[in-house]
């Protein structure tokens, strides 16, 4: 049959039976749109937890201390020639040591505190990292080495990004204070006393002050804390009397991300350990995303399986009805194969109608919550500018699910109608 008198009679046998493909589309559509917009809502609220709230790199390995020191068995201290064998490990493309600034640190604030006033005194941590693991973040030209300045002289400091977004939404509102971007941050300068604690005891050595400047935030700064050069970092753990020779950790980068699991168990095979509580945590909150996510998944499948039932059991009616029309087509030279097209094709056009039409709702659904979400929810950190993640795959992957429900329902009903015998249907 050629394809401009299938389209035809297509049309036909739909206008005269628009109530029954109405709702037949209609239970796709449901089906359909409900699937959409749950996939788009866990792909959007992961790629959240993915990107902004525990940012990873899976080509990183944070290597720390064990947390009991085997001695002459294996493992210890992360010392230099410690740092050159883990460098040395196959599928290691590079190494960035850290070290934490060991004694206790305040800072004690009393000024204008961009157009606000502020007076404030806090604990302060530090730890010290190679420059190449957070160089690209470093904003302020003039710091763009990362290295130390000496004494008397600023010190570069990061600052978490996270952190930054957690003053923004909860700290900074709470008490009146601007909300800041990282790029007006760059250039703050505030003092930092080393070797001093409000609430802890200090190593006993002479403390000093040093003034601190921000120089740009970067997702792998300490997220309680400030990043600063590593060797600012054993400057001052020398000065003070603290361990100055051995690291707190080590970030390993993977030649390639199919190497970290045998970098981490040749890593654990040295008797070290590896630091990896941000990505179990991302893991987690991953995995409830997408358990809920598969949920309501199958849920919405659901719902099309039982559109796909409606189809058949409407197609299957249809059959019935038209048994006759169906006989004088075969008389008239029609094949089994056309009759067979003709129910597929109807069938076809409402599966594909359905789930376009969920596909659109699904979207526009999404796009009403994001409006209301960012005109009635508080702004919360991390609030996403939308919670939803429409990639193509989605979108055609819904009209293609409505075709292929509707194709299923009407796949025995068209084998039903192929299957007529004219002569009895015409006689009878």
């Amino acid at each position: 049959m050629r394809l401009d008198a299938l389209s035809r009679l297509v049309r036909l046998s739909l206008a005269r039976e628009r109530k029954g493909a109405f709702f037949s589309a209609f239970g796709v559509a449901m089906g359909v749109g409900a699937l959409v917009f749950f996939v788009g809502l866990g792909l959007g609220v992961g790629r959240v937890i993915r990107e902004r709230i525990f940012p990873t790199d899976s080509r990183l390995v944070d290597v720390v201390p064990p947390s009991v020191s085997l001695g002459l068995l294996g493992g210890g201290k992360l010392d230099t020639a410690a740092v050159e064998r883990l460098g040395a490990l196959p599928g290691v493309e590079t190494t960035y040591r850290k070290m934490n600034v060991r004694v206790p640190a305040v800072t004690r604030y009393d000024g204008t505190f961009f157009g606000s006033r502020l007076r404030m005194g806090m604990e302060v941590l530090a730890v010290g990292v190679d420059p190449g693991l957070v160089q690209k973040d470093v904003g302020l030209a003039e710091a763009k080495d990362f290295k130390d300045p000496g004494e008397g002289k600023a010190i570069p400091a990061l600052i978490s990004t996270r952190l930054l977004e957690l003053y923004n939404k909860t700290f900074a509102p709470a008490r009146k204070l601007p909300q800041l971007s990282a790029e007006m941050l760059i250039g703050f300068g505030f003092p930092v006393e080393f070797n001093r604690s409000y609430v802890a005891a200090t190593s006993g050595g002479p403390s000093t002050t040093q003034q601190a400047q921000v120089v740009g935030a970067s997702d792998r700064a300490m997220l309680a804390g400030i990043t600063i050069p590593l060797d600012t970092a054993v400057r001052i753990n020398r000065a003070a009397g603290a361990d100055a020779d051995n690291y707190s950790g080590v970030t390993l980068v993977a030649a390639d991300p199919s190497r970290v699991s045998e970098l981490v168990e040749a890593v654990k095979g040295m008797g070290f350990e590896i630091d990896d509580q941000e990505r179990r945590l991302a893991e987690n909150a991953g995995a409830a995303v997408t358990l809920t996510t598969s949920a309501l998944a199958l849920l919405s499948i659901l719902i099309c399986v039982l559109a796909a039932v409606n189809i058949a059991h409407a197609m299957s009616s249809s059959v019935r009805a038209r048994a006759k029309e169906i006989g004088v087509m075969q008389a008239v030279g029609a094949s089994r194969a056309d009759v067979r097209s003709i129910v597929l094709a109807e069938a076809a056009v409402v599966g594909v109608l359905g789930g376009a039409t969920g596909t659109a709702a699904a979207l526009l659904l999404a796009f009403a919550v994001d409006r209301l979400a960012t005109g009635y929810l508080p702004n919360f950190p991390f609030k996403p500018d939308s919670f939803f993640a429409f990639p193509w795959t989605v979108v055609l992957g819904g009209v293609l699910l409505g075709l292929v429900a509707a194709l299923a329902g009407a796949y025995f009903p068209s084998r039903r109608a192929a299957a007529t015998d004219p002569a009895r249907t015409l006689a009878g």
